[in-house]
């Protein structure tokens, strides 16, 4: 709904639920929900067990939304100093030492539930967490914030296969591909807030880049990565694989062809992208060494 300031001119209102949803919110639920997902199709490829698969659902699950909720509660300053609406801490739904709590209630939690998958599984767990937190408090405003989320993404095929009985550790394309995903979701997520970020002092490495070039360098670690999926596991590339890496080579000229009429071009086609690598990982990546 729109309300009419004093000077004329229009700003958005937003109406929220209550305390409760502004908290759920709060926690950025689209990668909470995305990441554990993907983290329990993983875990369902590689064989874990339905109890051993909770628990790393669980684990992925707290230390997602630790994560989350650091982030709001973090930015929720710098956020309502922009005016930026929608964020529940900025807008005033819930208390940035609510939101705090909440993160570190997730965060204890986190461990006991990470160590209880293996106590190296949990280990590269908790360190994947506490990436993510520093790249929070410290690393996102620096050339390295693309470093966490490499880590984190990396972290999830070694958080499952390392809960088995055996505790095997992935194959390494596996785990590269999920670095280059990684990469990939740091500059997909980053590229929306760009300008409003540098005007708030960020100076991640996207920020750096700019909007340009962040789109145009979008689709480079989608690419890579449908690469090291199709071309990494040994014997022949079939018909599958090959269909993604003539995608994933479309998708990298979007950018430089369409970037100046359609903006949005190269981002629609690296989510394309981005699926159909999603889609092979889920295949090829719980194969173990």
């Amino acid at each position: 709904m729109d309300a009419v300031d004093g000077a004329g001119a229009a700003t958005t209102v937003v109406r929220w639920p209550g305390r409760a949803a502004g908290l759920a919110l709060a926690c950025h639920p689209g990668p909470v929900v995305a990441v554990t997902a993907l983290a329990c199709a993983l875990g369902v490829g590689a064989g874990l067990s339905p109890a051993r698969l909770a628990l790393v659902g669980l684990a992925v699950l707290t230390g997602q939304l630790s994560v989350g909720w650091c982030n709001d509660a973090y930015d929720a300053r710098r956020d309502a100093r922009a005016g930026r609406r929608g964020k529940p801490v900025a807008d005033g739904v819930v208390t940035v030492r609510a939101v705090w709590g909440a993160a570190a209630v997730a965060a204890v939690l986190c461990v006991p539930l990470s160590l209880a998958c293996g106590f190296v599984a949990g280990t590269v767990h908790l360190a994947a967490v506490a990436a993510a937190w520093l790249y929070n408090l410290r690393l996102k405003a620096t050339v390295l914030s693309w470093v966490p989320y490499a880590a984190g993404f990396a972290a999830l095929p070694c958080l499952v296969t390392l809960s088995l009985p055996d505790a095997p550790w992935p194959r390494w394309w596996t785990v590269a591909a999920g670095a280059l995903l990684g990469c990939a979701a740091h500059l997909g997520d980053t590229l929306p807030d760009i300008g409003a970020d540098r005007a708030a002092g960020v100076r991640g490495l996207p920020h750096r880049l700019g909007a340009t070039g962040t789109r145009l360098l979008l689709p480079v670690p989608l690419v890579a990565a449908t690469a090291v999926l199709v071309l990494g596991p040994p014997g022949p590339v079939g018909v599958a694989g090959a269909g993604a890496l003539v995608l994933a080579g479309a998708a990298a000229l979007t950018g430089p062809v369409l970037g100046g009429p359609w903006r949005k071009a190269a981002l629609a086609g690296a989510v394309a992208v981005a699926a159909a690598d999603v889609a092979l990982l889920l295949v090829r990546g719980t194969a173990l060494s």
